[in-house]
């Protein structure tokens, strides 16, 4: 509330969905027409009061289908999220079943050999224990890195988003829209789906509890998510320049 009230504009980048978000944004008054949200990593851009959509790039039918084949062929689950159907798996999982509930979601089971190539996909995870999903990293297709954005959110989730998604262009999205420069913006995160946004900031700050790849391309290291992290940052780059202006 204080850095909001030092006129700095807050701003939450997940690779949640809106719904998984909603609860978060209004705990922090971040719910006017001057307030965006950035979702799925970077997939959608969307401005809070009204949920209109600022900025898009997501993936096709076409392409689920694809790697829905590629988790069969590695013996790992996978899951999408569309527009139309919602959160889709061709098979229910524990892993999924996760994403459902940290985001209030309903799970449809759904063959994705039934999408039509054109049908609008947000973003695919392929999905897995910690173990086995690393396993499947080191046999994935070297190609598939030219194609797609993939960044490894957490230690069971590995998204494939459209080439052109990601939080570092989300977050450059907004502050195109607000006339902030780059050398303005301070970018926290602790895993890999945050390293575009924080290599994008003018101050790219890893929390205590981030991975050591995350960390090693940080400007800062702060106090870990249990520790205010996050209010130590403002508070030592923000607000005490500010008391001090």
């Amino acid at each position: 509330m204080n850095a909001k009230d030092a006129g700095v504009k807050v701003l939450l980048a997940s690779g949640r969905p809106l719904e998984g978000m909603t609860r978060y944004l209004e705990e922090l008054g971040l719910t006017s027409d001057n307030d965006y949200v950035i979702c799925y990593n970077g997939s959608l851009v969307k401005r809070v009061s009204d949920g209109k959509t600022v900025r898009t790039q997501i993936l096709s039918g076409k392409d689920a289908k694809k790697l829905a084949l590629i988790a069969i062929e590695m013996g790992s689950h996978i899951h999408a999220f569309s527009p139309e159907r919602g959160l889709i798996t061709p098979k229910n999982n524990p892993y999924t079943e996760h994403e459902a509930i940290i985001n209030g979601l309903d799970i449809v089971e759904f063959d994705f050999a039934d999408l039509s190539d054109d049908e609008q996909i947000i973003k695919a995870m392929i999905v897995d224990d910690g173990d086995a999903l690393t396993e499947a990293i080191s046999k994935l297709p070297s190609e598939l890195y030219d194609e797609y954005t993939i960044v490894r959110s957490a230690d069971i989730f590995l998204e494939f988003l459209n080439k052109d998604s990601n939080k570092g262009v989300g977050v450059a999205s907004v502050a195109q829209l607000l006339n902030i420069n780059p050398e303005e913006v301070i970018c926290m995160g602790d895993a890999e789906n945050d390293h575009h946004m924080i290599n994008y900031a003018g101050l790219g700050v890893a929390m205590g509890n981030a991975t050591e790849d995350t960390k090693s391309i940080a400007d800062h290291i702060t106090l870990s998510n249990d520790e205010s992290g996050v209010a130590a940052v403002l508070e030592q780059y923000v607000l005490e320049l500010e008391a001090t202006a």
